[in-house]
């Protein structure tokens, strides 16, 4: 009887090949044309965008920060990094999470239509969830919730069987921790 020999033992888990969810800050001329080429980068490659903001952060500069979450391996978080550098009006990008535990915010609008019982208990969960009421009548209420996204995920689960009706949702504004800048 032979015995086999058999090498080293491979990892069932590849960390290369761990779908991450990242989060990338770009800072880009604010021009016409920018966003649709830093989408274009995404689509063209079949890259998935989970969350896209962008404002002006310098009207003196003319820079603009486009910040997008995504998800992907560590290759292909890397080649998006890449490709995204070399676009012609990109002057940095910093992947957040890479960076360090960024601080992540996202705003959402929430309608929810309810009487009795169930407007009584909206009530108490969006004080609970510190939502603010921005409007109002005998049968509505929109309320306006600021935080991470788990929070405004769990506070939209808990209003949908009270009626929620609508949803607006800003995406995520995020920052790295400390002094440094992008």
């Amino acid at each position: 009887m032979n015995k086999m020999e058999w090498g080293p033992a491979m990892p069932l888990d590849n960390p290369q090949q761990r779908v991450e969810r990242h989060t990338i800050s770009v800072l880009v001329d604010n021009e016409p044309g920018v966003l649709a080429r830093v989408i274009g980068l995404f689509a063209g490659r079949g890259y998935n965008i989970d969350s896209l903001t962008v404002t002006e952060v310098s009207r003196e500069a003319g820079a603009s920060r486009i910040t997008i979450v995504t998800t992907g391996s560590v290759d292909i978080i890397d080649q998006i990094k890449s490709q995204l550098g070399r676009l012609v009006p990109v002057h940095g990008v910093t992947d957040l999470t890479v960076k360090g535990d960024p601080i992540e915010r996202e705003l959402a609008l929430v309608k929810v239509a309810g009487k009795g019982d169930k407007r009584v208990e909206s009530l108490r969960l969006a004080e609970a969830f510190r939502a603010k009421v921005v409007d109002a009548t005998v049968d509505h209420f929109v309320f306006e919730i600021t935080g991470k996204v788990s929070k405004i995920d769990t506070f939209i689960g808990l209003m949908k069987p009270l009626g929620l009706v609508e949803i607006a949702r800003t995406g995520v504004a995020a920052i790295s921790r400390g002094p440094e800048g992008m």
